[in-house]
C-alpha cells in the first residue's frame, strides 16, 4: 500500500480506535465521547479522502437518527417501560417468585433468563429487547445490575445470527445473491460449537470455574438443546425459526432438567393462584402474541398493520418508512398498556410510568442516536469499505481467518448484524470468489463473526446500561466483554479457515 493509502486507512479506522480507547480507557460516558464521534466522522468524510459533499453527509448521519429513534430507541423505552410497570403493579415480585421455586442457584437462572428468555426474544423480536429485558429481570431477582449487563451482552451474541425471524440471513441471501438455504446451514454449522463454549461462559462468569461443578451436565442440555434444534431447522426450513426454536428447546429443557436434579435448590415459596401467575406474566404473554402475530409467519397481518407508515426521503433516492404500529417496540408498548390495564391499572398512571421512563433514558438515547448516524455515515461515505478492502488485499489467502472479523467489526460500529451483513456481504463474496474459496462459507463466516460484535457494540452497551440503571458505566462494560469478544473471533476465524478442506464433507 501506498502512504497515501496507509494514511486514508488510519483515517477511516479513527473512529472506531478512539471509540474504543475513550470507552475502554479514559472510561468517558459514551453519550458523550459517541456525540463527539459523531461530529469528527462527519468532519473527516466531507474534508478527507472521501469527499462526501456536506449535504449527503448531514442527510445521512440524519437517516442514522431516524434509525435510531425508530425502531431502535423506542425498543429500548419500551423493554424498560413493561419492567417499570411491573414492578410498579408487583408483577415483578410474583414472577421473581416463581423464577425462585425452579431453582434459586444463579447459574441456572442466568442459563433459563439470559440465555433461554433472552435467546427467545431475540428470535421474535431482536433490536435490543434480548438484552434490556432479561437484563432488568434478573437486576430485579437481585443479581449486581453490572453482571447483568454482561452477563445478557455475552449470552446476546449467537443468537443475533437468526434473530427477528431469520432477517440478518434473509438480508445476507439477499445482497449477495446465495442461497438462504445454505447461508443458513452454514452459519448455523459455524456457530455450534460456540452454542455449547458460550453456556459454559456464562456459568464461568457467574461462579468462576468451580462453578461449573454442580451444574456441568444442566449446562451441557442447555446447549445441545439449542444447538441441534437451531442447526436441524437452519438446514431443512430456512432461516426464519432457527433462533426460536433453538431458544425454546434450550429454556424447557433448563427447566426440566433443574426440575429433576437440582430440586434441592428450589425456594421454598408460597403456593401462587394461577391467575395470580398469569397475571403477572400477562404483559410479556401479550409481547409474545402480538410480535409472533405481526412477524413473517403471518404475512397477511403483518401487511395490513404495516400498511400504517409514513415514508420520507432522507439520504439518496431510498424511502425511509416509519412503521408506526408493525415494529417491536410500538407492539411492546401497546401490549404493556393492554396488560397493565387488565391488571387493573388506569391509563394515565400507566402514561406516567411510560413518561419517566422515557425521561430516564434520555442520555441513553442521545448514545443510540450518535452511534447509529455514525455508523450510515462511514457506510455512505465509502469509510467501512476502505477498511475492509485493506483488510482483504492484506491477508490475501488468509482472509477466512480474518472474515468473522469483518463481520464483527461491522456489528461494533453499526450495533446491528443485520447492517454489518449489508455492509460487507457483497465484498465478502467477492474476495472469496478471487481467492478461489466457497463464497457460501466466506459470507456465512462473516454472519457468524458479527454475532462477536454485538457485544462490544456501543449501541448494545447503551442497552445494557439503559436497562440496568447503569447509564455512564458504558466504557466498563465494554472493558469486560472486549476479551470475551477477542477470544470469539479468534476461534471462530481458526474454525473457519480449518474447516475449508472438509467443506466438500458437509
Amino acid at each position: 500500500m501506498a502512504s497515501m493509502d496507509y494514511l486514508q486507512l488510519a483515517a477511516a479506522l479513527a473512529p472506531i480506535v478512539w471509540l474504543i480507547f475513550s470507552l475502554v480507557v479514559l472510561k468517558l460516558s459514551a453519550y458523550r465521547t459517541c456525540a463527539l464521534t459523531l461530529v469528527c466522522t462527519l468532519a473527516l468524510a466531507v474534508f478527507g479522502w472521501w469527499k462526501m459533499p456536506a449535504v449527503m453527509a448531514l442527510s445521512a448521519a440524519l437517516e442514522g437518527a431516524a434509525m435510531a429513534l425508530w425502531p431502535i430507541m423506542i425498543v429500548i423505552i419500551a423493554a424498560v417501560f413493561t419492567y417499570n410497570l411491573a414492578r410498579h403493579t408487583g408483577s415483578m415480585d410474583v414472577i421473581t417468585r416463581m423464577l425462585s421455586s425452579i431453582t434459586t442457584d444463579k447459574r441456572l437462572l442466568v442459563l433459563i433468563v439470559a440465555w433461554g428468555f433472552g435467546g427467545f426474544l431475540e428470535g421474535v423480536a431482536g433490536y435490543g429487547t434480548a438484552v434490556a429485558i432479561p437484563a432488568s429481570i434478573l437486576a430485579a431477582m437481585g443479581f449486581q445490575p453490572m453482571f447483568a449487563a454482561v452477563i445478557c451482552l455475552v449470552a446476546n451474541t449467537v443468537p443475533t445470527a437468526f434473530g427477528a425471524i431469520g432477517i440478518p440471513i434473509v438480508t445476507m441471501a439477499g445482497v449477495t445473491g446465495l442461497p438462504v438455504e445454505t447461508i443458513s446451514y452454514y452459519t448455523a454449522l459455524q456457530l455450534f460449537v460456540f452454542i455449547i463454549l458460550i453456556t459454559y461462559l456464562l456459568v464461568i462468569l457467574t461462579a468462576g470455574f468451580k462453578g461449573i461443578k454442580g451444574v456441568f451436565w444442566a449446562t451441557l442440555i442447555s446447549g445441545l438443546a439449542f444447538a441441534f434444534p437451531q442447526l436441524y431447522t437452519a438446514k431443512y426450513m430456512g432461516a426464519e425459526l432457527p433462533c426460536l426454536i433453538g431458544s425454546v428447546c434450550s429454556m424447557i429443557a433448563t427447566i426440566v432438567w433443574a426440575r429433576l436434579f437440582h430440586r434441592d435448590t428450589a425456594a421454598e415459596v408460597e403456593p401462587i393462584p394461577t391467575a395470580e401467575k398469569v397475571k403477572a406474566w400477562l404483559p410479556y404473554i401479550l409481547v409474545f402474541s402480538f410480535i409472533i402475530l405481526c412477524s413473517n409467519l403471518f404475512p397477511a397481518i403483518r401487511d395490513t398493520l404495516g400498511a400504517v407508515k409514513t415514508t420520507v426521503r432522507i439520504y439518496g433516492d431510498n424511502p425511509f418508512t416509519f412503521k408506526w404500529i408493525a415494529t417491536p417496540g410500538a407492539l411492546i408498548i401497546i401490549a404493556t398498556y393492554i396488560g397493565g390495564m387488565i391488571q387493573g391499572v388506569k391509563v394515565r398512571e400507566i402514561t406516567g410510568v411510560l413518561g419517566s421512563t422515557a425521561k430516564k433514558l434520555v442520555y441513553s438515547g442521545i448514545t443510540v442516536v450518535s452511534i447509529v448516524a455514525l455508523a450510515k455515515v462511514m457506510a455512505t461515505s465509502g469509510m467501512i469499505n476502505t477498511i475492509a478492502i485493506a483488510v482483504a488485499d492484506s491477508t490475501s489467502s488468509y482472509f477466512p481467518f480474518i472474515s468473522p472479523l469483518l463481520g464483527a467489526l461491522g456489528t461494533f460500529v453499526t450495533g446491528s448484524d443485520t447492517s454489518s451483513n449489508v455492509l460487507f456481504g457483497q465484498l465478502q463474496m467477492e474476495v472469496a470468489n478471487r481467492i478461489s474459496i466457497d463464497s457460501t462459507w466466506i459470507v456465512s463466516a462473516s454472519a457468524a463473526g458479527a454475532t462477536a460484535g454485538k457485544m462490544i457494540s456501543p449501541q448494545s452497551i447503551a442497552v445494557a446500561t439503559a436497562a440496568t440503571g447503569l447509564t455512564g458505566y458504558e466504557g466498563r462494560i465494554m472493558n469486560r466483554t472486549l476479551a470475551v469478544c477477542a477470544g470469539y473471533v479468534i476461534v471462530l476465524g481458526t474454525l473457519v479457515y480449518v474447516a475449508i478442506p472438509y467443506l466438500h464433507l458437509l
